[in-house]
């Protein structure tokens, strides 16, 4: 069976972008277009891995990672890389804090590094 990986980000090139190439390599993919959709789907659980934006609107990614810590899902999810364009030491290691397992400068990812990320964190799941 595919690992199922969730990508949650308001906007539209990238969630199309990320989509693709992880459809592409065989992946099962969800999107969600802000905090409060990828929230929703956060708790219900059973993702893989999830690619989850910072700035976004009605819940940002740190209000997601925070809210799943106060209530973890029915199902658990894998490992929630971070995406930015902000390199900010202070949120990285809130993020990481609140249960991100590493952070990515989205103008640094290529459709190879994102695959790279996947398969690196995918390696340890079931």
């Amino acid at each position: 069976m595919a690992k199922k990986i969730l990508v949650v980000d308001d906007d539209l090139y990238i969630r199309e972008l990320y989509e693709e190439v992880l459809k592409t390599a065989g992946y099962d993919v969800q999107t969600a277009v802000d905090g409060v959709e990828g929230l929703r789907k956060l708790k219900e659980g059973g993702f893989d891995l999830v690619f989850l934006d910072v700035i976004m609107p009605k819940v940002d990614g740190l209000g997601v990672l925070r809210e799943l810590s106060r209530n973890p899902p029915l199902k658990k999810n894998g490992p929630v890389i971070l995406l930015s364009n902000l390199g900010n030491e202070s949120l990285t290691q809130e993020a990481i804090k609140n249960g991100a397992s590493d952070y990515l400068t989205k103008a640094d990812i290529t459709p190879d590094k994102l695959l790279a990320y996947a398969k690196k964190y995918l390696a340890g799941s079931k």
